[in-house]
């Protein structure tokens, strides 16, 4: 019998923030130059150890005078003073400004002995004699006095003041040349699993490889909220390796954080290490996405465990993890930025756990923000940035419906609705046209789905492929036609759909809901027709059919990775990987526009540019415009 640990008693969210709250992450002092200092938080307060300035300085160009001298001058009755000499600025003054003198001076020279005042340059004269005064002074008019900006003694910053380029220049006037900050708390990053490779590296997929999206994305939001990442080698599911990979970490590092291998599978080693060799406070949590978290320590420091998938994992890193990171790190909790926008369709939940539903932001016709669902689950990761923010559900919520005011929490402050968005069709010429917009979203999900997503008036627009449908949603703004067919291995014996129908050869499909595979379909009831058969009899018979990849260009890459004889594609997309093409027909794609938004400017921008693709039709074998 497997040894599977389950999840039982879910702490609560506020539990579970208390549990990590209660971890000792405090990484001490350290000492910076203050070239390394920006961003960092003083630890102690920084007094003035000398004046700034240091001296009493011109604060404009023009004439150090005694002012006494030039009372009663104006433009009418200017006083002549004679020229005594120069003074410029980083050098001591040699003159004496005596009575009936005056010496030129620059902006923030010393003011040379004798001399109270500058008048500035625009109101004298020089003349054979000296300089002509036109206006009178004061006794300190336009010179700083020394300590003017800050005096010998006084409180200069105090602690807790994060650096910033105002404290850098006030540390640099005061020659401090390195300050006590708040060390960051170092932050081991382990991802374990024997299926991960770092990017970069080589990949097998078909060994169940994939890349390692945890380490590099945790490491940067570990920054963000005021540490220092320091990434260790992806850990496999050995027990012993891995236990001694997190001992190394715990003993290098303030915080060690893994992720994957939390949950109850049985290859699941993580939790033991913990609980066998550490102190296992937490294992478990009630919010949806990232029900197995561990907290505990490791030795002196404090270990968090995050689940595998990366929305999950960034999602509890976020909300749990960044705050107590912070905190360490005497960093602020960063701006709240919340939108309130109406939701665009209904959502269902009935899982009884706190969910941070992941949602998108789109205006309509009248500017108001509609609020839509952007949940792939877990394991995707264009969750990260097909999202804008998330709305929390509460546990008790089974039902969000359409035109719900609902709050979004954005990922940041800098999070702006996009400028168009977009569902449907996969396509090359459409990924080149939105390049021209500025700061677009599409969802590639299809031709089906993009028509159901227009249906329900939550895109601006959907780029939809192959038959027309009966009632075609929106209105259509453009489009272009397309080649279709068949990519096949320049080896391969294929040549014509019967082929495939008749032979014994490997298949690849589109996805069912593209439009790609609507044409491939329509042409094989043709065939089925002909033949006096059913459409069944002849997909039945095609080794592979049910056999579908995600993108446009997928079941062609399988077949340039040698996996299959054919697949289901695009001239354009077996040109471009070197592939034979056999031609089965030509499809229509259009540009639908939802039609309370057509008025919108980037709807109106995109159908300007839907009238001028010429050139990018010319740079895709099989595109007409």
């Amino acid at each position: 019998m497997s040894d599977r640990r389950e999840f039982r008693d879910l702490a609560a969210p506020e539990e579970a923030r208390a549990v990590v709250d209660s971890l000792d992450i405090d990484p001490g002092m350290a000492t910076v130059a203050l070239a390394d200092a920006r961003d960092r938080v003083l630890a102690e307060r920084v007094d003035a150890e000398l004046d700034v300035p240091g001296f009493d300085r011109a604060s404009m160009d023009g004439y150090a005078v005694r002012a006494r001298d030039t009372f009663g001058a104006d433009e009418a009755t200017p006083e002549t003073l004679h020229l005594a000499g120069t003074v410029h600025a980083g050098e001591k003054p040699d003159v004496t400004v005596a009575p009936g003198t005056a010496a030129e001076i620059s902006t923030g020279a010393v003011m040379p002995e004798g001399a109270d005042a500058v008048v500035m340059v625009e109101r004298t004269t020089e003349t054979d004699g000296g300089v002509e005064i036109r206006t009178a002074v004061t006794p300190g008019e336009n010179v700083m006095p020394a300590g003017a900006d800050i005096a010998a003694g006084a409180r200069a910053l105090g602690p807790e003041t994060r650096v910033t380029p105002r404290e850098i220049g006030l540390l640099s006037a005061l020659g401090v040349g390195e300050v006590t900050v708040r060390a960051r708390p170092r932050v081991a990053i382990v991802s374990t699993g024997d299926e991960l490779i770092r990017p970069g590296e080589s990949l097998d997929s078909a060994a169940g490889e994939i890349y390692d999206v945890n380490s590099y994305t945790l490491a940067a939001a570990v920054e963000d909220a005021g540490g220092e990442p320091v990434l260790y080698p992806h850990a496999g599911d050995d027990f012993e390796a891995l236990e001694s990979l997190l001992h190394e970490a715990a003993e290098e590092c303030d915080l060690v954080l893994s992720s994957g291998s939390t949950s109850a599978g049985a290859v699941d080693v993580v939790y033991r290490v913990i609980e066998e060799r550490g102190d296992l406070r937490l294992h478990g949590v009630a919010v949806k996405p990232g029900k197995p978290m561990l907290v505990g320590t490791i030795g002196e420091a404090a270990y968090v465990g995050l689940p595998g998938y990366p929305v999950s994992a960034l999602t509890i890193f976020r909300v749990f993890v960044a705050p107590a990171l912070r905190e360490a790190a005497g960093r602020p909790e960063p701006r709240t930025a919340t939108v309130t926008g109406e939701m665009a369709v209904e959502e269902r939940y009935t899982e009884g756990r706190l969910r941070y539903m992941p949602v998108g932001l789109v205006e309509d016709g009248d500017g108001s923000t509609l609020v839509y669902p952007v949940d792939k689950g877990s394991g995707a990761t264009t969750s990260l940035v097909d999202a804008d923010g998330t709305v929390a559900v509460e546990p008790e919520t089974e039902l969000l419906p359409a035109g719900r005011s609902v709050e979004v929490t954005l990922f940041s402050p800098e999070v702006r609705v996009p400028s168009l968005f977009g569902v449907g069709e996969d396509d090359p010429l459409w990924s080149r046209l939105l390049d021209r917009l500025d700061a677009p979203r599409y969802l590639p999900t299809g031709t089906a789905d993009g028509r159901r997503r227009l249906r329900e008036s939550v895109p601006d627009v959907a780029v939809v492929a192959g038959p027309e449908a009966d009632d075609e949603p929106g209105e259509a703004l453009g489009g272009w036609t397309r080649e279709w067919g068949l990519a096949v291995a320049p080896e391969s014996d294929v040549s014509a759909l019967s082929d495939l129908v008749d032979g014994d050869y490997r298949f690849v499909n589109c996805d069912g809901g593209s439009g790609l595979c609507h044409s491939f379909d329509a042409e094989l009831a043709r065939l089925a027709d002909e033949r006096g058969v059913s459409s069944a009899e002849v997909t039945d018979a095609i080794d592979g059919y049910e056999l579908t990849a995600g993108a446009t260009e997928s079941p062609a890459r399988t077949v340039a990775a040698g996996e299959a004889d054919a697949g289901l594609a695009l001239r354009a997309t077996a040109a471009k990987l070197g592939l034979d093409f056999v031609p089965l027909g030509t499809e229509r794609v259009r540009v639908l526009a939802n039609g309370d938004r057509t008025g919108k400017e980037s709807v109106e921008r995109l159908a300007g540019l839907l009238g001028d693709v010429d050139d990018l039709a010319a740079a895709l074998d099989g595109f007409e415009v």
